[in-house]
């Protein structure tokens, strides 16, 4: 077993190798050019080796990397100052990842019911095809058979619901129901976004019975869907959310927000993390804000958004054999594939092009928030280029 790989063997891993990043390229070991419009799944919001970040963290390696949260850490100060200028909230919770942002927002709803006095109150609604994290509760929140199988009883407290089914839901609000549970724009579900009226829906529903409404924007969040955070487009305001990838630019970073009567339950020692809110992470998410709060810089990402939407919609005429729909928001699209996804991304990634698969046979195109026209351009023509070989392909066969 000496050769055997030391790794656990849970990822299924193109055989590439990137040593470097410059914006929205990614270069490989034997020198080959990737236009990468995967972004490290929506992380690397600013592309790669932004220089801003890169100086950022660097000044603060030179200073201090960890303190745990037994003292004061000012980055958090600021950082959480700007989060919830910016935002419906009034208190942040930091933490490294998503799947913890997740964590401390199911642990704040059902801390708010047991502070009030209804210890009983902690079921969370979640929806079909969501994607919450890889934790033991978050997939029992997300609640795909897939995720959950192997790992022993879910864990209580959750029940999934169809996607975008009102009645549904206000048929399943119980004595015992908490708070309800959504993404914006499913994204591991396949690039599905939730109605702006269901959105609403669902907020009316949380006041009407005392419920909790969490977003969880771990993917849509921090200017991907070419807003600050994607419940703005349907006028409402959450009680939770959970954010991360885009907010740290590539470095380890989430963070859960909410308004001071939601997190009133959370008192010292109800909620501990080592590493969040590190002075290394705050540097560089206040760095990340720095530049997606820059007046014109959401402007720029609706702009570039409109150029992949009437590209992608030309390349769906163009090709009905290989393309059946275009999803999504901003910068958060979905090319929903006629033939398996893995033969489209196989076929992207010949052409020298990243994307990211999804659900329901969705090829997930999530480029750095940064991305230009032009290279919106030339991504759409390596798609085109794909596509034409693939056309090619099976009419040979």
């Amino acid at each position: 077993m000496a050769d055997a790989a030391p790794l656990y063997e849970t990822y299924m891993r193109a055989p590439i190798r990137f040593t470097r990043g410059e914006g929205v390229w990614l270069i490989a070991e034997d020198g080959e050019r990737y236009l990468d419009f995967a972004a490290g799944v929506a992380v690397n919001s600013l592309g790669h080796a932004h220089p801003h970040l890169v100086a950022a963290l660097k000044d603060q390696a030179d200073k201090v990397w960890h303190l745990s949260n037994l003292y004061e850490v000012p980055g958090q100060e600021s950082l959480g100052r700007r989060l919830t200028e910016a935002t419906f909230a009034d208190k942040v919770f930091f933490t490294n990842s998503g799947a913890e942002a997740l964590e401390c927002a199911i642990k704040t709803a059902r801390r708010y019911h047991f502070a009030r006095g209804h210890a009983g109150k902690f079921h969370i609604i979640t929806f079909e095809g969501a994607f919450h994290g890889r934790t033991i509760a978050t997939i029992a929140a997300g609640g795909q058979e897939k995720y959950i199988e192997g790992f022993g009883p879910k864990a209580p407290g959750f029940l999934k619901l169809p996607f975008g089914d009102i009645a549904a839901v206000k048929d399943a609000i119980t004595e015992e129901t908490a708070a309800i549970l959504i993404e914006p724009v499913q994204g591991e579900g396949g690039i599905r976004p939730v109605p702006k009226e269901f959105m609403q829906e669902l907020r009316q529903l949380c006041d009407e019975y005392g419920l909790l409404l969490i977003l969880d924007e771990v993917q849509t969040g921090v200017g991907r869907t070419g807003r600050l955070f994607a419940y703005e487009a349907a006028g409402i305001t959450p009680d939770i959310m959970a954010v991360a990838k885009g907010i740290g630019g590539g470095f380890p970073l989430g963070a859960c927000l909410a308004t001071s009567e939601a997190a009133a339950g959370m008192i010292a020692g109800t909620h501990g993390s080592t590493y969040g809110g590190n002075p290394l992470a705050m540097a560089v998410g206040n760095a990340v804000l720095d530049v997606v709060l820059e007046d014109g810089f959401l402007d720029h990402v609706r702009d570039v958004a409109l150029v992949f939407r009437q590209g992608l919609a030309a390349l769906k005429d163009r090709f009905p054999e290989i393309i059946e729909d275009i999803r999504g928001e901003g910068l958060l699209l979905g090319v929903k594939a006629k033939i398996p996804v893995a033969d489209l991304l196989k076929a992207v990634r010949a052409e020298k092009l990243l994307g990211v698969p999804a659900g329901d046979n969705v090829l997930r195109i999530m480029p750095p928030l940064t991305v230009t026209a032009e290279e919106a351009r030339e991504g759409l023509a390596r798609l085109e280029r794909a596509a034409e070989k693939l056309v090619e392909a099976a009419r040979a066969a």
